[in-house]
């Protein structure tokens, strides 16, 4: 049996390389752990915007599924963009049948330049059939104000919506801070079924080369969760991987260029730099 864990992402295809399938499975080899993947849509976008979507038939998600499930030994799995509740039965279906744990729910339902990534009948199609069985629920502040259908303004109505989305059967969420209003710090708010909470806190880098940081942050954890990590160990890695990627700008494209994924490793392999982010707890 191989020594390397063996991760899944099931998620879109980004043509400009920061985002999706792509982004994926540059964090995996960062990492350390080994990528299958299973296509939900091809797009065609750059760090402009999104051109044009086309999904995969949801036979078609299904029989890669099924050929990863034959073979593979799946530590872990993040789901990204899966565009219709169509594909998102076949996903949830596959993780069922195959017993697959350690899933790792990335909601992505917008793109950076404002096109939808995913139906609005899917959104319910999340909630209802693919949330319970998430270990970790990865939204953003918009993704986790339409799961769960309130404003989110302050730390209790952050609470509040996190607790929401618990509702629905996940096991954990953590509310990025990303789109938060405070200009110099960012705060991550983990919320556990059990009701244990963390802050993961950390300096608000000014850029834009943010395409791809969501995508990035959930296939981190779903890699560290492969290892063995236990949820908050998994996110404080995946808080310092993003940091590095968005501190070490490529500078590459006209407009939200892809964050670096190569950056964490290079720093910890320059004299074991790990970029500080605070817990709270």
């Amino acid at each position: 049996m191989s020594a390397i864990p063996q991760v899944l992402t099931i998620a879109g295809s980004d043509s400009g390389g920061g985002a999706g399938i792509q982004a994926d499975i540059k964090t995996f080899q960062e990492l350390g752990v080994y990528s299958t993947s299973a296509i939900t849509a091809v797009t065609a976008q750059n760090t402009l915007g999104v051109d044009a979507i086309y999904p995969m038939a949801p036979e078609a998600v299904r029989s890669q599924l099924e050929a990863i499930g034959r073979d593979f030994q799946v530590a872990a799995l993040k789901t990204g963009m899966l565009f219709s509740a169509e594909i998102i039965e076949e996903a949830v279906r596959s993780i069922k049948q195959f017993g697959w744990g350690r899933v790792v729910v990335d909601p992505v339902m917008i793109a950076k330049g404002g096109a939808a990534l995913l139906q609005r009948e899917a959104a319910e199609a999340i909630k209802e059939h693919l949330l319970p069985l998430a270990t970790v629920v990865t939204p953003n502040i918009p993704e986790a104000e339409a799961l769960c259908g309130m404003a989110i303004t302050d730390g209790a109505s952050r609470r509040k919506a996190a607790e929401k989305i618990l509702s629905f059967g996940a096991e954990s969420v953590v509310i990025k801070g990303g789109h938060g209003a405070d200009p110099h710090i960012a705060e991550d708010f983990y919320l556990h079924c059990s009701g244990e909470s963390f802050i993961f806190r950390s300096v608000r880098i000014d850029t834009t080369q943010t395409h791809g940081t969501g995508c990035t942050f959930a296939a981190a954890v779903a890699a560290e969760l492969a290892k063995g990590k236990a949820a908050k160990e998994a996110i404080h890695v995946a808080k310092q991987f993003i940091q590095a990627a968005l501190s070490e700008s490529l500078h590459i494209g006209a407009g939200h260029g892809p964050t670096n994924h190569a950056a964490y490793k290079a720093g910890m392999q320059q004299g074991g730099r790990r970029n500080g982010i605070e817990i709270l707890g």
